[in-house]
């Protein structure tokens, strides 16, 4: 009856093991807590069963989370982009869906944007400004777009522009749909960041569109920012993957803001 139960254990450690590396590949880093969450397992579970994989080299730890060694090493734009992805994709799909061709766009940087980006591919004659350069290398000179991009000091961790010049050049514009991301979002404080300058580029953006929608996906829900970019009533709409918490939901209702579950 022991050597069962030791054989039966190994086996589930070993498919344990496949799951976190099929997880990884998926989406690149992933932090213990929500490994253990998607595993249905205890977090100490978690931690013995790493540990072979971290000794091996498959796997690097860092601060309460695991990745792929290949991914560790990315910039940090390029790992934001694979953290959530699908979650990401439906919401980009979503949204892309209510865009036509010729119509105006607007983009703040951010890696749910830039995946509204690359789902923009099949409209024709869109004009798009934007802050973001892997935005605008996304949809200039394709399908007769209009592409004109924001000036100002490139970050070097996500290749946008900020800055007074920035917001001045956005400011000229008015257009239909004005999408930007949330780094955070509560009750409270509404729509929230953790940079003072992206916070102020994108309030300015919501600004200049007849349609001013966040697109964020519910990992963002119930933190709070440092910086405010708007109240709950400052947002036309929130598109997102999953339900808000019920505080939030009510919040949002009451505030006038339309509230969309992408793939619900």
């Amino acid at each position: 009856m022991l050597g069962r139960w030791i054989r039966v254990r190994a086996m589930n450690h070993s498919k344990r093991h496949s799951e976190i590396l099929r997880l990884l590949n998926d989406e690149g880093t992933i932090t213990i807590a929500d490994l253990a969450d998607k595993l249905g397992v205890s977090l100490e579970t978690v931690r013995r069963d790493v540990k072979p994989l971290t000794a091996n080299g498959s796997i690097l730890k860092m601060h309460g989370a695991i990745g792929l060694p290949s991914v560790v090493g990315e910039a940090p734009f390029e790992r934001r982009m694979r953290e959530n992805a699908d979650a990401k994709r439906v919401i980009a799909k979503a949204v892309a869906a209510t865009i036509r061709d010729g119509d105006s766009v607007m983009l703040d940087t951010g890696t749910t944007t830039s995946y509204l980006a690359r789902e923009l591919l099949g409209h024709r004659r869109l004009t798009v400004v934007t802050n973001s350069s892997d935005i605008a290398r996304t949809l200039a000179t394709i399908n007769g777009n209009k592409v004109y991009m924001a000036g100002g000091e490139l970050r070097s961790d996500s290749g946008a522009a900020f800055g007074v010049s920035a917001i001045e050049f956005v400011s000229r514009f008015a257009v239909t749909h004005a999408v930007i991301t949330a780094g955070a979002i509560d009750v409270a404080n509404g729509v929230m960041d953790y940079n003072l300058e992206e916070a102020e580029f994108a309030r300015m953006v919501l600004s200049r569109g007849q349609r001013a929608v966040v697109v964020t996906d519910h990992t963002k829900f119930g933190r709070q920012g440092l910086v405010q970019v708007c109240a709950l009533a400052g947002i036309g709409e929130l598109v997102t993957d999953r339900a808000p918490p019920a505080d939030l939901a009510e919040a949002l209702a009451a505030a006038g803001a339309e509230l969309t579950v992408a793939g619900g």
